[in-house]
C-alpha cells in the first residue's frame, strides 16, 4: 500500500471511530490535528501526499500524523513491493497483541463497510479495552452447546432494513443523538 492510500484509509477509519459514518475530509483533518496535537499541516501539503506528488514525509509531519492517528511512525511509508501485512513478525506481548488485534478489527470493519451492522460490531469490538477477552468470550459462547441460538433469540433485532441496519442499531444511534442533544431533553426509553 502506498503512503497516500494509507492516509486516505486512516481518514476513513478516523471518521468511523468518531461516529461520523464517513471519512474525515482533508480540511477537517488539518483542523483536528492542530486542535488535538498542536501540530501544523496544510491541506495542500496533505493533498500532495495523498496524490503521490510528495512520496515522502518530513520527520515532523510523520510524527504529527502518527501521533494523531495513533499509529507507529514506521507505518507512514510506502510498503515494499510484495509486502503482505499477515506476514508480520511474532507477537511478543499482550499490550502489542491488543493493539494489533484492534487494528485488525478496524481493518476488517473497513473491508465490510457495506454491511453496516457488521462494520459497527467490528468497530465496537475494536474500541473495547479488552477486545481479546471479547473474542475469547465469543469462542466460549460458540463452544457451549445451545447457548448461541438462545442468545440470538433474546438479543436478535427485529429486522434489517435495505442498508443492513437493524432496529437495535437504529435505536442505539437515535439514543446517542438524543443523549448529545439540547439540554433539558430527556432520552426516550425504547420498549421492546
Amino acid at each position: 500500500m502506498k503512503l497516500g492510500e494509507k492516509i486516505r484509509y486512516l481518514r476513513e477509519v478516523e471518521g468511523s471511530l468518531r461516529g461520523m459514518g464517513r471519512a474525515i475530509n482533508q480540511q477537517e483533518l488539518v483542523r483536528l490535528i492542530e486542535a488535538e496535537t498542536g501540530g501544523k499541516l496544510s491541506q495542500s501539503y496533505l493533498s500532495q501526499i495523498e496524490s503521490g506528488a510528495r512520496p515522502h514525509l518530513t520527520n515532523t509531519t510523520r510524527q504529527t500524523l502518527a501521533s494523531f492517528f495513533k499509529v507507529h511512525p514506521g507505518y507512514l511509508v510506502d510498503d515494499p513491493e510484495g509486502y503482505h501485512p499477515e506476514l508480520q513478525s511474532d507477537i511478543r506481548g499482550l499490550p502489542d497483541l491488543e493493539a494489533k488485534l484492534d487494528l485488525w478489527l478496524v481493518s476488517g470493519a473497513e473491508r465490510f463497510r457495506r454491511d453496516a451492522v457488521l462494520k459497527h460490531a467490528l468497530l465496537t469490538l475494536a474500541r473495547h479495552e479488552q477486545s481479546r477477552e471479547c473474542l475469547l468470550l465469543l469462542e466460549a459462547i460458540l463452544e457451549t452447546p445451545g447457548l448461541m441460538p438462545r442468545l440470538m433469540e433474546v438479543l436478535r433485532p427485529l429486522k434489517e432494513d435495505a442498508d443492513g441496519e437493524t432496529e437495535l442499531l437504529k435505536t442505539r444511534k437515535t439514543e446517542g443523538l438524543k443523549a448529545r442533544g439540547a439540554p433539558g431533553k430527556r432520552r426516550k426509553v425504547v420498549e421492546r
